[in-house]
């Protein structure tokens, strides 16, 4: 998750083109043929709302049931997330709590959704027209250095865990935070072993470069990063460097492409160092609308932001960029390796991009670049999928080996 109050404001780019791009017949029928997964979304925080009805439209935010199923949406991964401040028992009950309301949603709308555990789940609810629900646990630090809670998270359905978030945890370096672990600890290793024999995907978005390289050493099934962009386009720490993206493909993993204007472009960032009051009367007008309510914070932070780029007052970002972000993944890392991880509802979309209806674009966009069918399908989800049933396959391995 993209923290609107710490990192709202990290990056933009001048606009290609403002208005949304026409989709061909052909891209069209590819997309709605396809397994179209989002690997990272936010929405979870509105699901604790007991106002909140996924299965309406709404006006606000990027998810909801007509939505994903007007953007053609297979599968989609609701983050589990806490402020890594929080911690032991009582992170490990907010994580639960969140855990339960995904559940609920699913059990309340068993005809548009279905939770899945697997790769097989998925493709059912693709055959049963629904749109699979998987989880992520967005931080390690949920887990309360407990691995009978991180059993705990696999039991309940949650198929991949983000090893840190913003800050540090007691075993592993985070991206944003000063390292003090010199990547993983030892306990840290036996995490990402117990993560391997249970079949959760081992998450490297927000971690520190080399919490990344003892990951991938640890680590005997593919990881992802379930939402992280392309360090030499935009300089972020949470975005991936070539080498990373390099290391990441000979592992078999993906790198999920995140859609945050703050991670797509360095012209941006550059900008806020220059004007840091900027940040600061966004934040004011979010606390204005939203007061302390976290899930309004997140939903109404990428509407103020695109209230100011409309305005003038921040240079504009077009979707564009993310299909510049794909580009660059799947010429370093390869079209096996290169995936989608939007991080709605957490983070500010770029025009054009608004909400999940406008997925089609990206599919016509590659088709545009002379991406072949089966190479944009790929993208769109078959490498998340083979990644998740490799996940399957070690924890069997393990499994039965003991």
């Amino acid at each position: 998750m993209t923290r609107i109050l710490a990192t709202l404001i990290l990056g933009v780019l001048m606009p290609v083109s403002l208005s949304a791009q026409s989709v061909s017949d052909q891209a069209k029928k590819l997309h709605s043929s396809s397994i179209v997964i989002d690997t990272h979304d936010d929405t979870t925080q509105r699901l604790l709302d007991p106002n909140f009805d996924l299965s309406v439209r709404h006006s606000d935010g990027n998810i909801d049931i007509p939505r994903m199923r007007e953007g053609g949406l297979t599968g989609i991964f609701f983050s589990i997330w806490i402020s890594s401040k929080i911690l032991g028992p009582d992170a490990v009950k907010q994580a639960l709590d969140q855990i339960d309301a995904v559940r609920e949603t699913v059990r309340k709308h068993p005809n548009d959704l279905l939770l899945a555990t697997t790769a097989a789940d998925v493709r059912q609810a693709k055959t049963q027209h629904k749109i699979a629900v998987l989880m992520g646990v967005e931080g390690g630090h949920m887990m309360g250095n407990d691995l009978s809670v991180l059993r705990t998270f696999a039991a309940l359905g949650v198929r991949y865990m983000t090893l840190t978030h913003m800050d540090n945890n007691e075993w592993a370096d985070s991206s944003t935070d000063k390292p003090v672990h010199n990547g993983l600890t030892d306990f840290g290793k036996d995490v990402v072993r117990e993560m391997n024999r249970l079949g959760i995907i081992v998450d490297v978005s927000h971690v520190s470069d080399k919490t990344f390289e003892d990951a991938i050493a640890v680590s005997k099934a593919p990881v992802f990063a379930s939402h992280s962009s392309c360090r030499a386009i935009c300089n972020a720490p949470r975005n991936m460097t070539d080498d990373m993206m390099r290391a990441l493909a000979k592992n078999g993993g993906v790198i999920q492409i995140n859609y945050h204007v703050g991670f797509l472009s360095q012209e941006f960032r550059d900008y806020e160092k220059e004007h840091p009051d900027t940040e600061k009367e966004i934040n004011d007008e979010i606390k204005k609308r939203c007061g302390d309510n976290e899930a309004c914070k997140l939903t109404t932070g990428d509407q103020v932001v695109r209230d100011f780029m409309e305005a003038g007052k921040l240079p504009k970002v077009d979707w564009t960029k993310i299909v510049e972000h794909i580009d660059h993944a799947v010429k370093i890392a390869g079209i096996d390796h290169v995936g989608l991880g939007s991080d709605s509802d957490g983070a500010v979309m770029p025009i054009g991009m608004q909400d999940v209806t406008h997925l089609p674009q990206i599919t016509g966009a590659l088709l545009k670049k002379g991406y072949s069918e089966s190479d944009v399908r790929k993208i769109l989800g078959e490498n998340t999928l083979r990644v998740l049933s490799e996940a399957e396959r070690v924890s069997r391995e393990l499994n039965s080996s003991k």
